[in-house]
């Protein structure tokens, strides 16, 4: 057996199939872990998700913010942007059972067994892993169910900024969803800042990476994460970042958890 984790697909379906036969992965023997946003952007999205169902219990996934966006078109609470490519899921004859089964992905995943924590953007800093799981759990039980549709209309927007667990309602849920599935930079107060895009370094000097936090909160797994595609595959001190970019003509990484030293392997893009 062996755990591996993708970064952002982003439906390059080809690329994907590559990367699992370089690996020679095995869904009755070996596990997937993907860090989130499936969909978008890539020529094949639908292509991605049929194939990710079809390969049962053997894929762990996590929510994206392209997934979420999906999920709100699909309800008729936003429109297509210029760059987005989901119409073939959007009119595909089993759309409902591919949107049912991303709507039923968690925001967080995690096994004790190798002691790795998958999420989407990261784990805001001041939250442990426990309380990120629960938090997780409340955006989680929503999703699934019956008032999903009351939170896709909500979701949108960058307020609050700052966490505080007395928040209540949609702006609680809005901020976590934020936190794990848009979150890159905090300011030094600890809000969110989610416009800047570019690599750490060329950020305003007002701006702190979330990994980089000044006494961030233990969480007690390794933290392997996507969404970040100008921050590259970095492996730091417990945390790895592996959207390599594969939709912007990078590459297509994958990481094996369960190895005594993670063991790494990429496709160029093929979209």
């Amino acid at each position: 057996m062996a755990v591996y984790a993708i970064g952002d697909i982003q439906g390059c379906y080809r690329p994907l199939r590559q990367l699992l036969d370089a690996l020679h992965f095995d869904p009755a023997r070996d596990e997937l872990w993907l860090t989130g946003d499936l969909v978008n952007r890539g020529p094949d999205s639908v292509e991605v998700l049929r194939f990710l169902c079809s390969l049962g219990s053997a894929v762990h996934s996590v929510l994206g913010n392209h997934d979420l966006h999906l999920l709100a078109i699909s309800e008729g609470y936003a429109q297509q942007r210029r760059s987005d490519t989901l119409s073939r899921v959007l009119k595909a004859d089993d759309r409902d059972h591919l949107l049912h089964w991303l709507r039923h992905r968690p925001l967080i995943y995690s096994d004790n067994r190798i002691g790795w924590l998958l999420v989407h953007a990261g784990i805001y800093p001041f939250w442990t892993g426990d309380e990120a799981l629960t938090y997780a759990k409340e955006l989680e039980s929503m999703l699934r169910g019956d008032h999903y549709r009351r939170f896709l209309k909500k979701m949108y927007g960058e307020r609050p900024a700052t966490w505080t667990p007395s928040l209540t309602s949609w702006e609680r849920l809005r901020f976590i969803t934020n936190a794990l599935t848009r979150m890159r930079y905090l300011d030094h107060s600890g809000a969110l800042c989610l416009t800047e895009k570019a690599a750490p370094g060329s950020q305003p000097n007002t701006l702190i990476p979330w990994y980089s936090f000044p006494n961030r909160k233990r969480v007690e797994e390794k933290i392997v994460f996507g969404h970040w595609a100008s921050l590259g595959l970095q492996q730091l001190d417990r945390v790895m970042a592996i959207d390599s970019g594969c939709v912007w003509n990078g590459r297509l990484t994958a990481v094996q958890l369960d190895a005594p030293s993670p063991l790494l392997t990429a496709v160029d893009c093929l979209c």
